[in-house]
C-alpha cells in the first residue's frame, strides 16, 4: 500500500544577533518563533528542511522550537543539524580589504559561529551513518567552478551555509534528501563574487548527481532547500537555477501560493510561484525557495503556505517570515 510523504522547506529567519539569544528568545515565547510553529503545524510536513536558524553545539533552540511545534499540534521526534559555514571563522581576509575578523572573513557571511544555519526535523529516522556532508568543499575544487580570482582559493569554501546529503527511512523504504542554503547573488561590487558563488552552490548539486564526489543515491531523492535565485526575475546567474529545473533527473512540481497574487511592476515570471515577500518594487516577491522530487517520484500535490488577505492564518505567515514555507507530497511505494 503506497504512503504519502510531505516534504516542505522553510527559510524561518530565525536569527538573532549573537550566540544563544535564539534558544533565550523562544523560551521567551518570541512571537515570531510562535508564528513559525503556527505555520508549520498549518502546513505538518513529514520532514521539514529549515533554513536561517541559528546552530548551537547541543541543538537546544532546535529543540526548543520542535517542541514549540509539538505544543502547536506536530510532533517531530527526529531532529538533525550540522555545524554551518555560515560565521566559521577562516583566519583569513578572504574580501581582501585589509581586516580580519569580520563576517565577510567567515567561511559564510556570519557574525557569529552558527548564525543562520540549516536543520531537519523529522517524522522519521534519519539514517546517521549515510549522511554526506559537503560543506568543507573547496570552491575551486567544484568542476567547472567560476570563483572570483581575487579570494583565497587554498581556504574559500564553497557552501555559504551547508550541502547534505541525508538518508531518511520510511518504514522498509529510503529516501535520500538533498539540502542547501546558498548565498544570495547580491552584496557585492563589479567582481559578482556572491553572484558566482550562487551559481556555484546551485550547479554543485548537478555535479554531484554525475558522480563527482562519490556515490549517488540508489533510490528516489528529494532535492530541497533555498537557493536564493528566480528563474525569471530579480538579481543573480539565472542559469544556475533553469539548468538545475531542466535537468532530467529532477521534476518541478511548480508549487503555486494560497492565497490571490499579482505580478510586480516590472517582474516577468508568474507571481503564483513566489516563496518570498521582499520590499518592493525591488527586489520584490520571488520564488527562491524549491522542493524537486527525483524524476521518478510520483508527485500527488504541492503548495506555498501564502494565505491570502483575511485568512486566518495570513498574520503568522507574515510575523514568520518574509519566505514562505513551501511543500510537495510524494507517493511513497
Amino acid at each position: 500500500m503506497a504512503d504519502t510523504l510531505r516534504i516542505a522547506t522553510f527559510h524561518t529567519e530565525l536569527s538573532r544577533k549573537g550566540p544563544g539569544l535564539l534558544l533565550r528568545d523562544i523560551l521567551d515565547g518570541d512571537p515570531q518563533a510562535e508564528a513559525v510553529a503556527e505555520v508549520v503545524a498549518h502546513a505538518a510536513p513529514d520532514v521539514l528542511i529549515l533554513q536561517g536558524i541559528d546552530y548551537d553545539h547541543g541543538q537546544a533552540a532546535l529543540a526548543a522550537l520542535r517542541d514549540l511545534i509539538e505544543a502547536a499540534g506536530v510532533a517531530y521526534p527526529h531532529i538533525f543539524a550540522l555545524r554551518p559555514n555560515s560565521g566559521m571563522a577562516s583566519g583569513h581576509d578572504l574580501d581582501g580589504d585589509g581586516r580580519l575578523g569580520e563576517p565577510e572573513d567567515a567561511q559564510g557571511y556570519g557574525w557569529f559561529a552558527g548564525e543562520g544555519g540549516m536543520a531537519i526535523l523529522s517524522r522519521h529516522p534519519v539514517d546517521l551513518a549515510g549522511v554526506q556532508d559537503f560543506s568543507d568543499l573547496l570552491w575551486k575544487d567544484l568542476p567547472g567552478a567560476i570563483p572570483d580570482e581575487g579570494m583565497n582559493a587554498e581556504v574559500q569554501r564553497l557552501s555559504s551555509v551547508g550541502h547534505w546529503a541525508l538518508p531518511i527511512t520510511i518504514g522498509d523504504r529510503r529516501l535520500t534528501l538533498l539540502t542547501f542554503h546558498a548565498t544570495p547573488p547580491v552584496f557585492d561590487g563589479p567582481e559578482d563574487r556572491n553572484g558566482r558563488r550562487n551559481h556555484d552552490e546551485i550547479v554543485f548539486w548537478q555535479r554531484y548527481l554525475d558522480g563527482a564526489f562519490g556515490d549517488v543515491p540508489g533510490h528516489a531523492f528529494v532535492l530541497a532547500g533555498n537557493a536564493n535565485l528566480d528563474p525569471v526575475d530579480g538579481d543573480g546567474r539565472k542559469e544556475a537555477i533553469a539548468g538545475l529545473l531542466a535537468d532530467p533527473r529532477l521534476q518541478d512540481p511548480a508549487p503555486q501560493r494560497d492565497g490571490p497574487a499579482a505580478r510586480a511592476e516590472g517582474q516577468m515570471g508568474d507571481p503564483a510561484l513566489d516563496t518570498a515577500a521582499w520590499g518592493e518594487p525591488v527586489p520584490g516577491h520571488l520564488r527562491v525557495s524549491y522542493v524537486l522530487p527525483s524524476a521518478d517520484l510520483k508527485v500527488a500535490a504541492s503548495g506555498v503556505v501564502w494565505p491570502g488577505e483575511g485568512d486566518p492564518l495570513a498574520a503568522a505567515a507574515t510575523e514568520a517570515s518574509r519566505h514562505r514555507l513551501v511543500w510537495v507530497d510524494l507517493v511513497i511505494d
